[in-house]
């Protein structure tokens, strides 16, 4: 829940109190139900620092890191959904910040993504199109959510559809980060 969202909450609240005083034990029990759910939310919350593809090359240049990069698009539903619930989720920004290079990916960006002597197009298709380099990092299999994972020298390892809540995708990033997956499949690491 946003701070905004909840002191909209706070003020629709207040007036129920003035109109309905006689009720004022439960409407009090409820609000303090509401600030501790709402408020255990935005305070287990945790920015994360999400970088472009660009970006993300240009740092794993001096400090070389896995890349999970985040395919979205502006109208996905499940991709708002994991940006609520797991991305803003503390631990796994914390895991992410530290030991990887996010990158946030609109698979229907339309502005030119140049690496190295490639440039990455959109392609208009009709209703809807995509982007060249959205298609490369999901292995042409553009469902959304994604996420695709890179190794340290920008290779392509693995790409993941559909939406992963907190500890899935906790467990996820951690196959990476401790180099799990060079010698166990993803099927045997998550059955542990």
């Amino acid at each position: 829940m946003s701070v905004c969202s909840l002191l909209s909450n706070i003020v629709c609240l207040q007036i129920v109190i003035y109109k309905n005083a006689d009720m004022l034990k439960n409407i009090t029990l409820s609000f303090s139900l509401l600030l501790l759910s709402g408020g255990l939310t935005v305070l287990q919350s945790q920015d994360l620092n999400w970088y472009t593809i660009e970006e993300a090359l240009e740092l794993s240049a001096s400090e070389p890191r896995m890349m999970v990069i985040d395919v979205y698009t502006d109208w996905c539903g499940w991709c708002k959904r994991m940006d609520a619930a797991t991305f803003s989720d503390s631990a796994v920004a914390a895991v992410l910040g530290q030991y990887f290079y996010p990158v946030k990916l609109n698979a229907e960006g339309k502005k030119d993504i140049v690496l190295g002597d490639r440039t990455y197009k959109f392609v208009d298709n009709g209703r809807r199109g995509y982007h060249e380099l959205a298609a490369a990092v999901t292995n042409g299999r553009l469902s959304y959510p994604t996420v695709s994972v890179l190794d340290k020298q920008g290779r392509l390892v693995n790409v993941k559809a559909g939406y992963q809540g907190p500890d899935q995708f906790s467990q996820f990033l951690e196959f990476y980060r401790t180099e799990a997956y060079k010698t166990q499949s993803w099927e045997d690491y998550s059955a542990l």
